[in-house]
């Protein structure tokens, strides 16, 4: 994709046109210009050209064109700090205060600070800098910003020098050298094609989808790290880039491995501590050497990192060339077999091989003057040196001959070296072209001379050790900073590196097979041939020569492993996701990682101490293969989700590529050890959980949150096609908060209530109104947002926060219950604080927009909770003791009443918490009968609970009902026809209050006495037919009989006694029954039709509340919440 800009000069500046790079991932900040003017160009035909389409022509022909160098910075990527947030690179403060003195462009003039001038931008871009992973002047430019930070080079290296060569120097190595021939013999020409076909189609599907993403804008230093972390998110980069960072570690111990082994085995044998006297004793000698001069190998090389990197640096090119002509030193060596095959004869007794170390002819006996004397290898199977001695039944019964290691590329052993013979730990290695004769005894075996497995060989088994040696594939993706073309650079290089190397493993494997005797390809350590590098028996000039270009292969490959893991996680400590890590980001005054190349030292020990060659592979193997992997998924769901910013230059990928590749990765790695594949897994996901819950919260635009808000849309599309099922019912709350004046949440406790009930399921959406307009209320919303989020994370209330800005609170609260949510997604269930200081607010608006809340989520169809005395709640870390939460279900709302206790006793604080459910029975209902009921239905909603019948017979309404219903009627139009001051107010309402004191303790006096009987009704048809019967009982009297005592009462509205009578009696049973209980749940009565009632219902929602603690009133939906169906 190539996109033209055209610059327009501005008061004196020129128009350039060009050819634009791809700028959405590197854009430029604003940088201090004097009336626009920039880094001018013309005077050149092309530009002249351009210029025709610019407005301006250009004015200064001596002007030269800027080149754009590209140095990018590795760690302003992701480093936690909010430069990486802004869509410009090295975003300062001091660019926000840049003047613009222009008059051309007055009219962007107000958005110069974060639009910028095109010039200004272009201008930024080519000052743009880089350096590469781990460079001493940028980690030194980390530290002293400013007039400090040192000029660098701009990156100069092509595609051959920058990629090309250091991908071929890390795929090849070590396993080349000393295991392909061993893995060539055991498992046959045509299953070592399989394993190398299987792995190098494995690196290069991952190649593919690393060059699609190394393209897709600008990738810093920090390699398949940085390309994953942004691909996939902080989670799986994390897991992924630690992973990378053990198998880059375990790399090192490795190359380490090798180079003792090569030390040992084939340059200084004599050099070893621990020496065998038995030769059953000699594995387990071999490995404690190599633990040994292992550990002080890894001392030298740590010690060289730390002292000095650009040594290191230095010799690469040494170490590159000593590969190089090992390799080459093969070739030769395969052709001069063709005219001149190399003399290394091996002794064969029988059809088994001999290890030729103690003895130097190949025979049992010889004769010298005459004489037959026995040799030197009579002498290992037989007890003495005389011809009378007892021998070893095998030696006595077979002859000794001797076969030429090496026949030649022209002998036709291919044919014999086509298949695979693997076998058991022990298991002689035998020819299968020579006969034996006499059976074997497996004791006495072991103790003889013969070439044995040193370990059970299968094919998965040497699929894991091979891997290792295709690894090395992201060694160009690393050096990106150092190319002067990144995006041309690293697929051309990692694909012709990984063809090249390809090349070389299969030519090597059908060679190896058609050049070298069976017997020789199977023993690993050279034994048959005086003990020489088996690889090195076919090169020329001489075996030498691979031996010393293999060790320091080795060496310069241990080297740079130890060079690069330290840096690999000390980026990943720098950006901040895993909190464990962060020690490991410091490093020296120049940056040089010291911690963690102390880490990494440590866990390449472990690989040491492991001590085989063998052993360690595998583990290497499934870190790569799983970084690998994760390469392929992320170009996978890229592709894929199709997102605006994708867009590679590499066209040449395609998601099903992707996929094959990680499934093969995958099988790989199951292939190559399973149980190893688990634990990566483990550790990877460990990991993983770990970054989800405790790390920092990161927004790289990766495609795993693409992913999601594909899959949220799809899911959101799915729940619109129908309303759930009642059972998967459950409550998807909006709660409206109230804040303070200083945009504080003023009663978290609701908050807490709301994790209770939730336990982290379903919907939450946390809401608030502010009184004003958006354009002045902007920054005080987005502060209230913070403060509520901030709550929420303290209360841990997963879900969403939704602040609005309204000219009215009631207007607000109207559009949040409306509007909240998202298609299906949507709220069903509102939650609020009971206003608690309504009496005492001036404002009457605060309980008015109470009520409309209420009616608006009754008309909305939804549920309601209300909490009173919200602030006694219990908090998350509280854990309430033995107690009952009391369900007073008056009226049947759909069953939320039953629901809501069981759902909060799922929460730890309320776990030890005992249900009780109430049931009101009017006076001609069957109690017994209806218990009966009442628990056949708990048992068949499956809830456990005890079930309590309240008898509430008719009665003479008291006069204390009267007296509160005048109180309150009075208050009511006081306020209403006297605009009354404040201090008048209250005032008034303590006047009330001292009327009302001595006739509450009277009729309390009565009430005590007086039998407990009670009319509570809650429906139309029997408050007519309790009306009626008290008219047939002449119960009108009594009422007279109270007129009489306060002729007032008289002219009360008998619909508000009536509602104050029911208040008070059900309060009454309320807080006999159920005052010691840690909650109780009650019907909620709805607000009156005629809005002039409002002020009343308020206060009969009082008198029934009154005397209680926790309360929490609920109000139906208007569907039913809770089925006795599965």
């Amino acid at each position: 994709m190539s996109e033209r800009f055209v610059v327009v000069p501005v008061d004196g500046g020129v128009g350039v046109a060009g050819e634009g790079e791809h700028l959405d991932a590197v854009v430029a900040d604003p940088t201090p210009d004097a009336g626009g003017s920039c880094s001018s160009a013309g005077g050149t035909e092309e530009e002249k050209e351009a210029g025709e389409d610019s407005v301006f022509e250009p004015q200064d022909p001596n002007a030269v064109v800027p080149i754009l160098e590209y140095n990018r910075e590795p760690n302003k990527y992701g480093d936690g700090v909010p430069k990486e947030n802004s869509p410009f690179i090295n975003n300062t403060d001091n660019d926000k205060g840049n003047s613009y003195d222009g008059t051309n462009m007055a009219l962007f003039e107000e958005e110069m600070d974060s639009n910028p001038m095109v010039s200004s931008l272009l201008n930024k871009l080519a000052n743009y800098t880089n350096l590469t992973q781990g460079a001493q002047e940028h980690e030194e430019a980390e530290d002293d910003e400013g007039p400090k930070k040192k000029a660098v080079k701009s990156p100069q290296m092509g595609t051959f020098m920058g990629v090309y060569l250091p991908c071929l120097q890390n795929i090849l190595g070590v396993i080349l050298f000393l295991r392909l021939t061993w893995i060539v013999g055991t498992a046959g020409i045509l299953e070592s094609l399989a394993i190398v076909g299987l792995c190098c189609s494995c690196t290069m599907l991952t190649a593919i989808s690393m060059s699609a993403i190394a393209t897709n804008g600008v990738v810093p230093a920090g390699g398949s790290y940085y390309m994953i972390s942004r691909s996939l998110g902080p989670e799986f980069g994390g897991a992924v880039g630690l992973c990378f960072y053990l198998g880059t570690t375990f790399a090192g111990s490795m190359y380490i491995l090798g180079t003792i082994e090569i030390l040992l085995t084939y340059i200084v044998p004599k050099a070893a501590i621990f020496v065998a006297e038995k030769k059953e004793d000699e594995a387990g000698a071999l490995l404690n050497n190599m633990r040994v001069y292992g550990t002080c190998c890894l001392a030298l090389m740590a010690v060289v990192v730390f002292v000095g990197v650009k040594y290191v640096n230095k010799l690469a090119l040494v170490f590159l060339a000593c590969v190089i002509l090992s390799i080459l030193a093969i070739y030769a060596g395969v052709i001069k077999t063709i005219f001149e095959p190399p003399d290394f004869p091996v002794c064969m007794l029988g059809n088994r091989t001999l290890q030729n170390h103690n003895f130097d002819r190949c025979l049992k006996t010889e004769v010298i003057d005459n004489v037959t004397v026995p040799t030197k290898l009579w002498k290992l199977f037989c007890d003495g040196p005389e011809l009378n001695a007892t021998c070893n039944d095998f030696f006595v019964n077979n002859n000794v001959t001797s076969l030429q290691g090496i026949p030649g590329l022209t002998s036709g052993v291919i044919s014999e070296n086509m298949w695979s013979d693997y076998g058991p730990l022990g298991m002689l290695v035998e020819s299968k072209t020579l006969s034996s004769v006499g059976g074997s005894d497996p004791a006495q075996d072991i103790y003889m001379p013969y070439v044995v497995n040193d370990i059970t060989t299968f094919f998965t088994l040497l699929v894991g050790i091979y891997f290792p040696s295709v690894t090395g594939i992201m060694a160009g993706s690393n050096r990106s900073g150092d190319l002067r073309d990144a995006q041309k650079s690293i697929p051309i290089g990692t694909i012709l590196a990984i063809v090249t190397t390809s090349i070389i493993y299969i030519t090597c494997v059908v060679l190896f097979g058609a050049c070298i005797e069976g017997v020789l390809l199977r023993d690993k350590f050279g034994d048959s041939v005086k003990g020489n590098l088996v690889i090195g028996t076919l090169s020329w000039p001489s075996p030498w020569v691979i031996v010393i270009g293999s060790f320091f292969s080795c060496c310069g490959a241990g080297l740079q492993s130890l060079t690069g893991a330290p840096r690999l996680l000390q980026a990943i400590a720098r950006d901040g996701i895993v909190p464990f890590l962060q020690v490991f980001g410091h490093g020296k005054a120049n940056g040089e990682p010291t911690w963690a190349l102390l880490l990494t030292a440590g866990i390449c020990e472990i690989g040491i101490l492991i001590a085989s060659l063998d052993a360690v592979a595998p583990i290497l193997s499934m870190f790569f293969l799983m970084c690998y992997l994760f390469v392929n998924l992320a170009c996978a769901v890229q592709t894929l989700l199709r997102t605006p910013n994708w867009r590679p230059r590499f066209k040449y990928y395609h998601w099903a590529l992707s996929f094959l590749g990680m499934s093969l990765c995958l099988a790989l790695m199951f292939i190559s050890s399973w149980y190893y594949a688990i634990v990566a897994m483990a550790i990877a996901s460990c990991i993983y959980k770990y970054i989800e819950y405790r790390g920092a919260e990161k927004e790289w635009g990766d495609g795993i949150r693409g992913l999601s808000l594909n899959a949220a849309r799809y899911a959101l599309i799915r729940l619109e096609e129908a309303p759930p099922h009642t059972k998967n019912w459950r409550p998807q709350l909006l709660v409206l908060l109230n804040l303070d004046s200083d945009q504080g949440v003023k009663h978290p406790r609701l908050l807490s209530l709301t994790t209770q009930l939730k336990a982290g399921k379903g919907l939450t959406i946390v809401g608030n109104v502010l009184e004003g307009t958006y354009l002045t209320k902007e920054a005080e919303a987005k502060r209230a947002e913070q403060n509520i989020k901030s709550s929420m994370s303290t209360e841990r209330t997963k879900g969403f926060c939704h602040v609005v800005v309204s000219s009215n609170l009631r207007d607000g609260f109207s559009h949040l219950i409306q509007s909240a949510g998202l298609g299906g997604m949507k709220h069903n269930t509102v939650l609020m604080a009971w206003p608690g200081t309504w009496r005492q607010s001036n404002d009457p608006q605060s309980w008015k927009n109470f009520i409309e809340t209420v009616r608006e989520t009754t008309a909305a169809h939804h549920a309601l909770l209300v909490a009173k005395n919200v602030d006694s709640f219990p908090t998350n870390q509280d854990r309430l003791g033995e107690g009952t939460i009391d369900v007073w279900w008056v009226v049947h709302d759909g069953g939320m009443l039953m629901l809501l206790p069981f759902l909060l006793r799922q929460h730890k604080v309320w776990r030890k918490c005992k249900m009780r459910i109430f049931t009101v029975a009017q006076m001609d209902d069957n109690s017994i009968q209806m218990k009966k009921d009442l628990q056949m239905f708990l048992y068949h909603l499956r809830l456990d609970a005890e079930v309590e019948v309240v008898e509430m017979h008719d009665n003479d309404i008291s006069a204390f009902t009267y007296e509160k219903t005048l109180v309150m009627e009075q208050r009511s139009q006081m306020l209403k026809q006297m605009q009354l001051s404040r201090t008048e107010r209250e005032r008034e309402a303590q006047l009330i209050h001292d009327r009302n004191t001595a006739s509450h303790a009277t009729i309390n006096d009565k009430t005590e006495s007086g039998p407990e009987r009670v009319h509570m009704t809650w429906t139309k048809d029997k408050l007519f037919t309790e009306r009626n019967r008290n008219r047939e009982c002449n119960a009108n009297v009594a009422v007279r009989d109270l007129f009489n005592m306060k002729p007032e009462w008289e002219s009360l509205n008998q619909s508000n006694v009536r509602r104050m009578h029911t208040a008070v009696k059900l309060n009454e049973v309320v807080v006999n029954k159920s005052q010691g209980a840690h909650l109780v749940l009650l019907n909620m009565p709805g607000p009156p039709k005629n809005r002039g009632g409002d002020e009343n219902y308020m206060e009969f929602l009082e008198v029934l509340l009154e005397g209680l603690n926790r309360v929490l009133l609920v109000r139906g939906g208007g569907r039913e919440v809770i089925t006795i169906y599965s």
